[in-house]
This record gives structure tokens, C-alpha cells and sequence, in this order.
């Protein structure tokens, strides 16, 4: 089969599309011939050789968390799916024409192979913010980066539990937000004061794009604990924590089927890319400015 793999840690061209033997699924798991995997900004800091402890790397190494696709082994202990069916979930070196995933549910009725590919971590990601951040109905939240893959799930689910979201972004991604539910403005020079404008107090933030804004979350909010990053490394300096283990991904599974059968998720794929092109796909991660999700279609 073909599996984007790297052999030693470094930018996008380490990535090589190469002729790899299929994985099997054992106990516990399914494989899936898979159809689309989503690109997430995790799979460019482990090909970087960022340090993250959830995610240990031995050289050479696939690529790859989430995808979707057509279930055509169920390991042994494995019940409630079966041969045939089409399910999307978490697994390992997704960007391959089979992967092996641990957690899955049946695809919601109506969404495609691409769109499904795009929400697992995402998903995940951003239920387990809004829990650890312990922002609560009736009050507001404030999200740096809010257009991305996270913040649209972010922005929709808080929204979902009658929580008030003001959202930062680009220019182009303005309406975007708007149309998600939250009170936008623009990042760059004088953004603070234009957060600040859009209301508060601040009740919670986040800092989902990793630029360099962690003193002002903290300032807008009062406390460093009040604060929550996925992309800063050094938020712990500032005294803000930085989440990257995950939480239940069977659970973030079961809630994304239900906000998407009831018409309260959507995120939409931005750009498709090939499994040749999976190096490319990382350089458009990489700078962001993303509207929803990026995925590999295989």
C-alpha cells in the first residue's frame, strides 16, 4: 500500500509517499481502507520532533490521526460494527491507503468521506478545552484563532451551551465567525482594544493559533488559569497551562454524531490534497489562516 512516511524529524520535505507494508488490526481495533484523514496542526509539530509527551515517535514513522473510511477488518473483542461499514475515527498513520484506528463511530447520514475526516481531534480538542478552561453557561469566552478546524468546533459547541463567544481571526474569516455565532474581530495592531469593545468581562480564553498573545488572555482575563493554550510551548511560563493529551475519544465521537445529526456542527473542508501533495498540505497548515479543515483524500 501507499503511506506517507518521514525518516528523520524536519520540514515538509521530509515526507515521502512510499510502498508500505498494510497494517493489521488486532485486538480492540478495526481497519478501514481509508478515504480522507484529516490534517491536523499535531501532525506537522511530531514531524518537527516537537516534544509532545501524548505522542512518542520512533523513526521512521507514519503520518496522520484521523480519517474515514470503509471498515474491512475488526479485531478480535470488537463489536457493533461490522465489514462494509462506514465509520470515522482515531487511529495511527492515517495518511496511507489502510490505517488501523482505536476509536470510531458510524458516519452521521449525509456527511461525506472528506467532511468526516475532519472531526475527530478536532472534536475532541475542543470539548476538552471548554471543560478545562471551565467556562460555564451565561458566561463569555474568548478565542484567539477562532476560523481553524478547533475553533470552529469551539465556537459552535460553546454557542450550543449558551455560552457568549467573541472570536479573533483574519480579515477574510470575519463573516466566518459571524455566521458560527460569535462576535468577531480582527487580530493584529490595537486588537486588544477592539476585543475588549466587542464586550467582557472575560469569563475564559483560548489560544488556539499560537502567536505570541498569552500575556494579554491573561490581562483581558484577570488570571493566568482562566487561560488555555494548544499552541504555545511556552504558556507555562506566563503561568497558563498547555493541553495536549486527550481525553475520551470514544465520548467526543458519540457527541460529534449527535451535534451533527441535529444540525449544531459543521465545519467545512477548505482545501483537499492528495497523499503526494500530504507536504504540501503541511505548509498550508503551518500558516494558517484556515476556514475550517484540511484534509488528504486518498
Amino acid at each position: 500500500m501507499k503511506k506517507v512516511s518521514f525518516a528523520e524529524f524536519g520540514g515538509p520535505d521530509v515526507l515521502h509517499l512510499v510502498d508500505a507494508e498494510e497494517p493489521h488490526a488486532g485486538p480492540g481495533r478495526i481497519r478501514i481502507a481509508v478515504r480522507a484523514a484529516g490534517v491536523n496542526p499535531v501532525d506537522w509539530r511530531i514531524r518537527e520532533g516537537q516534544v509532545l509527551g501524548a505522542h512518542p515517535v520512533e523513526l521512521p514513522a507514519g503520518v496522520g490521526l484521523d480519517a474515514s473510511g470503509v471498515v474491512d477488518q475488526v479485531g478480535e473483542g470488537v463489536e457493533g460494527v461490522a465489514i462494509g461499514d462506514h465509520v470515522f475515527g482515531e487511529g495511527a498513520d492515517t495518511y496511507a491507503e489502510f490505517a488501523v484506528l482505536s476509536a470510531w463511530a458510524r458516519m452521521p447520514e449525509g456527511l461525506t468521506f472528506e467532511e468526516a475526516a475532519g472531526y475527530p481531534s478536532v472534536v475532541e480538542t475542543a470539548l476538552r478545552l471548554i471543560r478545562e478552561v471551565g467556562v460555564r453557561p451565561g458566561q463569555t469566552l474568548l478565542v484567539s484563532g477562532a476560523s481553524g478546524g478547533v475553533g470552529s468546533a469551539v465556537l459552535q459547541i460553546a454557542r450550543e451551551r449558551g455560552i457568549t463567544v467573541v472570536g479573533t481571526a483574519g480579515a477574510a474569516n470575519q463573516e466566518y465567525l459571524r455566521s458560527l455565532g460569535a462576535l468577531a474581530t480582527t487580530y493584529g495592531e490595537g486588537w486588544v482594544e477592539r476585543v475588549r469593545g466587542l464586550g467582557g468581562p472575560f469569563d475564559a480564553a483560548l489560544d488556539l493559533a499560537g502567536s505570541g498573545v498569552i500575556p494579554q488572555l491573561v490581562d483581558l482575563t484577570g488570571d493566568p488559569h482562566r487561560v488555555l493554550s494548544i499552541a504555545d510551548l511556552g504558556a507555562p511560563d506566563f503561568g497558563v497551562r498547555f493541553s495536549g493529551v486527550a481525553g475520551s475519544v470514544p465520548d467526543a465521537l458519540a457527541e460529534a454524531v449527535d451535534l451533527i445529526s441535529r444540525g449544531k456542527l459543521h465545519i467545512p473542508v477548505e482545501k483537499s490534497y492528495s497523499l503526494a501533495d500530504a507536504a504540501a498540505a503541511h505548509i498550508d497548515s503551518q500558516a494558517g489562516h484556515t476556514r475550517g479543515r484540511r484534509v488528504i483524500v486518498v
